[in-house]
């Protein structure tokens, strides 16, 4: 039996409002600023989440060996993938991203320090913005590292948790990588001081 013209119609639009409502998710997100380690402000602009689907990779595309493990980072699909040393442990996981090209670097780098329950503090740039910002906010709910960070070498950037769940899968930072606080944690017990990280 065919359907009505005004039923299909009624369909056609259900369909196109609820697709445009998940590409086009525009509530705030949090992005950091420049020269910081880590400061967030609410984005004005919209930003969409990624909805394409991730896929396994091979390490050795990228790395000569596994030593001390391996960290990489795919911009353009935001994920995270990790390779252990000995290659029995692999892991995919969704990730935030730098909020515009000039924000994101690439290339090579490895964690140098990790911080469980860690600390930020803006810089006196933000602090002239942003007069009512804490001048330091400890562990907690508040801070906007998360629950764990991976310290890289390049200077300001890092792979960290969040506690605001709508930065995942979407580009909201000012450089640094952002994890769910649950997958940070489980980075932060693979990864060691020493890890390769690769940025691409």
């Amino acid at each position: 039996m065919r359907k009505k013209p005004e039923a299909l119609l009624g369909r056609r639009a259900f369909l196109g409002g609820t697709i445009a409502a998940a590409s086009g998710l525009a509530t705030p997100a949090l992005a950091q600023f420049e020269n910081t380690t880590q400061g967030e402000r609410d984005l004005t602009e919209v930003v969409k989440r990624n909805v394409s689907s991730f896929r396994a990779l091979n390490w050795q595309p990228y790395f000569s060996n596994t030593r001390n493990g391996a960290i990489l980072v795919d911009i353009s699909s935001r994920c995270l993938h990790y390779w252990s040393e000995d290659q029995s442990i692999y892991r995919l996981f969704p990730t935030s991203v730098p909020l515009t090209e000039d924000l994101t670097r690439r290339g090579r780098t490895s964690v140098i320090r990790k911080v469980e329950g860690p600390s930020w503090a803006p810089t006196p740039a933000m602090r002239k913005r942003n007069p009512e910002w804490p001048p330091f906010v400890g562990p907690g709910p508040d801070n906007p590292l998360g629950t764990h960070a991976l310290y890289l070498s390049w200077k300001y950037y890092r792979i960290h948790g969040t506690h605001d769940t709508r930065k995942i899968g979407r580009q909201s930072s000012n450089g640094c990588i952002g994890l769910y606080n649950r997958h940070i944690a489980e980075l932060f017990g693979y990864a060691k001081n020493g890890t390769q990280v690769l940025l691409i």
